[in-house]
């Protein structure tokens, strides 16, 4: 498993701790020694710096047997005079690693496009024949896709031009599920524009989801409550959001809101002026 590159310091003390291996090995002249007479340590006893090193996921290369003595002095005292080329060293491996993430992430939106951009049950808003598509994972009960949602419309409104996905997400509790349930059941059962409606409503609402709130908001729609239960129970329902929670999980999503606008990855709340910039570099 790749080590997660989100301390600076902790990566800083890895390569430390590996820098410090070096200067002891060049001060040793290359054969592993503390050019002492004391005897080596036995092969069979593991040195407590490489148990250290293997704890934090850093392996340690045998030593070179025929490492020039005089390269390794130098090398000992540029390190000494110059510790700061470890940290260097350490915002250089952060970029390509955080590029190569980029790339990886890439690859799986690709790998993924059609369960993302063209499911065949999700609801789509915003600009239908718009140039771009931006994708929201939504737990009802999330405060920050609460606070969200301002934020897509007035991205939507500024944009003009972009397309939305809802993916229904409900990952923190049995609310969440019920309020996902009977948002896909009036989608069913009652069209985009009603599921618009409970959308906006669901986001907005502070209290508790329960049943007979649901059953206002279906009064209020116009629809009979028990035929939008039986849908929220029925094989289809349960499906959209197991193919939703499967499609999450092979894209390492485990939080809401999340967005997906092409080929980015956005985790976590973002304001409008966010969304706007990255739909702008997308299209340059």
């Amino acid at each position: 498993m790749t080590l997660p590159l989100t301390d600076s310091a902790l990566i800083g003390t890895c390569l430390a701790v590996s820098a410090l291996g070096l200067v002891i090995l060049t001060s040793s002249g290359g054969n592993g020694s503390a050019g002492t007479d004391e005897p080596a340590i036995s092969e069979a006893a593991p040195n407590a710096t490489e148990d250290a090193l293997a704890q934090l996921g850093v392996t340690t290369a045998a030593p070179a047997a025929d490492l020039d003595p005089e390269f390794g002095d130098q090398v000992r005292a540029y390190l000494l005079q110059n510790p700061e080329v470890i940290f260097e060293a350490v915002a250089v491996y952060e970029q390509r690693n955080m590029e190569a993430q980029a790339e990886m992430g890439r690859a799986m939106l690709e790998a993924n496009f059609d369960a993302l951009f063209d499911d065949g049950y999700s609801w789509a808003g915003g600009n239908l024949e718009g140039d771009i598509t931006l994708v929201e994972f939504v737990d009802y009960r999330c405060g920050f896709c609460k606070r969200a949602y301002d934020e897509v419309t007035e991205f939507l409104a500024a944009d003009g031009n972009t397309r939305l996905i809802i993916k229904e997400f409900p990952i923190l509790g049995p609310e969440s599920e019920l309020a996902s349930r009977f948002a896909i059941a009036v989608l069913r059962e009652a069209g985009d524009d009603a599921y618009e409606q409970v959308h906006s409503a669901l986001l907005g609402h502070d209290g508790p989801v329960t049943p007979e709130y649901l059953d206002g908001l279906a009064t209020e729609l116009g629809l009979d409550f028990d035929t939008v239960i039986d849908a929220m129970e029925s094989d289809e329902t349960t499906e959209v959001i197991a193919q939703n929670r499967a499609l999450a999980q092979r894209l390492q999503i485990t939080g809401t809101p999340t967005f997906v606008m092409e080929g980015e990855m956005i985790r976590g709340f973002v304001e409008a002026d966010v969304l706007i910039e990255t739909a702008e570099a997308l299209r340059d």
